[in-house]
């Protein structure tokens, strides 16, 4: 079933304005128009990208879902909405796809909403004695006092089921087995990368189940910019992903320059993919060495960061900043480059080619990464797309998912690059996927640094910027995946609505699939070569 197919032969089916192209579906017929995308034979919607939870007022409360085939690249978006706004219902979508049981969570904790058919119903990122559901548009901000007690986490959850006569029945399950010995890990553990904290089943060594514990360092982000401009929310983006901070400001960008119609220079096409690689070459580099410290080794610990340190010089230069990256504006670049970043640039690039065989020397050949990475922590292709594992996890598993190849954005059109995948679906796998891409960046870049062309830095914009009423999309290939955006305009200078596709929230997802059958140790080998940070899941 193709997108015309479903405005066609639903009835009620109506086209929303925007990029998006997203298609209203009346509730009643939505999860049966789903199955059929899913289950098309000749274009099967096998990837949910995302589900963005909304509230619209008087008609109610509902969902975008984004879906895409992996096999013929064609998307599709549909939005369904319950007008009942004291007990929200929508039918799962968990039954299609994996990623929708973790998804689900967050759309019920922040609208209330209830998935019938979903097995988890708690809370996701808020405590769960928490009171109200904050995106909702009537949620009163001071329902909830400061709480300064411990959480107790229940140790049953509910499953919805509507009955034949309309009435919602609860069951109980067990989050944990009677005989499973559940072991708290976080989220000051230093191996969890971040305020992140799992519950871990055990049955003597041997991992039944892992639970994430998430929101330890929630900040509301993308309910604070319903009431910021559209130039005031790209501050927003910065403090998610910290290794992917202009990647992700890049992506926003896009998005109001879409909606906009702003046109950006060629110059600054190129400089915003330059930037991007070398946030990509930082992020992989701190990759490679919190993996290598979590295996016992500190000699690469130093070398990672050693060149990194090289890099944040390099941005400091031009933008100002280290960690945090504040350097892509609406409509171009805060500033125009360093006089000396293009000799420094290629000067890094030099350095980091000569300097790679030692880090492969002393740990990729050694006998530690070889018994702990190789053959653990499998993740079938099957497993990665339904997860909706993009990035380097994902193309370890043997997904093509790069959004670079897929989506073309800034100048990647112009340059040639490989899109590494591999088919071992291991640990070992996701740690060379992201080593490879190392050298792929410094291509990409050795391709753009000589050739950057004359130009605007930043094209004049309004003081206040409005977009036109509608949905509004883009998506960019950040350090750990596809980073997307999703903009609802009234036509106010403010959104309505703006969610961001966390890179990260599906890898903490899919922790529970690659380490069951594992023993406890290897929980951490796992879960550093998933490269997950946290400020990005919990936003």
């Amino acid at each position: 079933m193709k997108r015309d197919d479903v405005l066609k032969t639903i009835k009620g089916a109506e086209e929303c304005p925007g990029n998006a192209g997203v298609i209203k579906v009346p509730l009643e017929v939505f999860h049966q128009t789903a199955e059929a995308l899913r289950n098309d034979p000749q274009s099967p919607m096998d990837f949910l990208r995302d589900i963005v939870g909304m509230d619209w007022g008087e008609e109610g409360l509902g969902a975008v879902y984004f879906m895409e085939s992996t096999a013929t690249g064609e998307q599709i978006a549909l939005r369904t909405a319950t007008a009942d706004r004291e007990t929200p219902l929508l039918p799962t979508v968990s039954d299609l796809w994996k990623t929708a049981l973790i998804k689900e969570r967050e759309v019920y904790d922040f609208f209330g909403i209830r998935f019938t058919g979903h097995p988890d119903m708690r809370r996701l990122f808020l405590r769960e004695d928490w009171i109200g559901w904050p995106l909702r548009k009537d949620y009163d901000m001071n329902s909830n006092p400061l709480r300064l007690d411990n959480e107790i986490n229940a140790d049953f959850t509910k499953e919805y089921r509507l009955r034949k006569d309309g009435t919602l029945e609860g069951i109980d399950h067990r989050i944990f087995g009677e005989n499973d010995f559940v072991v708290n890990m976080g989220p000051q553990h230093p191996s969890t990368h971040g305020a992140l904290r799992m519950r871990i089943g055990l049955d003597g060594e041997v991992i039944t189940k892992v639970d994430p514990v998430l929101g330890y360092i929630h900040r509301g982000i993308e309910k604070m910019n319903e009431s910021l401009t559209y130039p005031q929310t790209l501050g927003m983006t910065d403090r998610l992903d910290y290794l992917s901070a202009h990647q992700s400001r890049h992506a926003l960008c896009m998005c109001i320059e879409k909606a906009a119609g702003i046109e950006v220079s060629e110059r600054v096409k190129y400089i915003r993919t330059i930037m991007d690689e070398l946030q990509r070459i930082d992020s992989h580099l701190l990759f490679y060495s919190c993996l290598v410290l979590d295996m016992g080794a500190m000699t690469p610990f130093f070398y990672g960061f050693r060149e990194r340190e090289m890099i944040l010089d390099i941005f400091e230069e031009t933008t100002g900043g280290r960690l945090i990256q504040h350097y892509n504006l609406i409509g171009g670049v805060q500033d125009d480059i360093h006089p000396t970043f293009c000799q420094k640039v290629k000067e890094f690039i030099a350095h980091l080619k000569k300097v790679l065989p030692d880090y492969h020397r002393i740990f990729t050949g050694n006998v530690i990464a070889d018994t702990r990475l190789k053959g653990v922590g499998i993740l079938s292709k099957e497993d990665a797309i339904s997860l909706g594992c993009t990035g380097g996890t994902g193309r370890a598993a043997g997904w093509k998912n790069d959004v670079r190849k897929r989506m073309p954005y800034g100048v990647y059109d112009k340059v040639d690059f490989k899109e590494i995948t591999y088919d071992t679906c291991d640990s070992f796998a996701r740690y060379m996927v992201r080593m490879d891409e190392i050298v792929e960046s410094c291509r990409i870049i050795e391709q753009l640094i000589d050739n950057i062309p004359e130009g605007e830095y930043r094209v004049k914009t309004k003081p206040i910027i409005k977009l036109p009423e509608g949905i509004w999309t883009s998506a960019v290939e950040a350090s750990r995946g596809e980073f997307g955006v999703m903009i609802e305009s009234r036509g106010d200078k403010t959104p309505y609505r703006m969610h961001f596709r966390s890179t990260g929230l599906p890898l903490v997802q899919t922790m529970d699939t690659l380490c069951r059958g594992w023993k406890f140790a290897d929980l951490i080998a796992i879960g550093a070569s998933v490269d997950f940070v946290i400020p990005d899941i919990d936003r």
